[in-house]
């Protein structure tokens, strides 16, 4: 588990600004650093989550990593992308303008507004859950059952 879990952060801190993946092309989900970003990019495009800690070791972010790790896929079927921040000292504008205290997870809607903080690791399968409720979530599904139908 060990050894999984340094595979993962190795890849992980690895990403420079153009990388789009955790790992390679195996891995379904868009991964970021929070200095490398502008959530405004995201706007009616994708849902950010945010994994915020005060250090890369603390153990709440390793088991959220772990945790979006084993279900990649049903984020990336919601357009999530994944912002990581563990530099508090950076204080970049993610940072300062969501204000967490340690560990913390977020998700903002592709509307641009926070929908949910939670201060512990939240399973995906809950996660998805919160984003199936929205209404422009609803709507996608929608979308995607009439095209289905033809």
């Amino acid at each position: 588990m060990k050894l999984i879990l340094a595979t993962v952060f190795t890849g992980l801190f690895g990403i420079t600004a153009t990388a789009q993946t955790l790992f390679e092309p195996d891995f379904p989900l868009l991964v970021r650093q929070a200095e490398d970003v502008n959530l405004s990019e995201f706007k009616w495009k994708n849902r950010p989550v945010i994994v915020f800690a005060d250090s890369p070791d603390d153990p709440a972010f390793i088991e959220q990593m772990s945790l979006i790790e084993a279900r990649a896929e049903a984020l990336a079927e919601r357009d999530v992308v994944v912002i990581i921040d563990t530099d508090p000292e950076a204080r970049g504008d993610i940072r300062l303008r969501m204000r967490p205290r340690g560990f913390m997870l977020t998700l903002v809607g592709k509307d641009g507004g926070v929908k949910l903080r939670k201060p512990f690791p939240w399973d995906v399968r809950e996660i998805t859950r919160s984003i199936d409720k929205m209404p422009m979530r609803q709507r996608e599904i929608r979308d995607r059952k009439a095209a289905a139908d033809g």
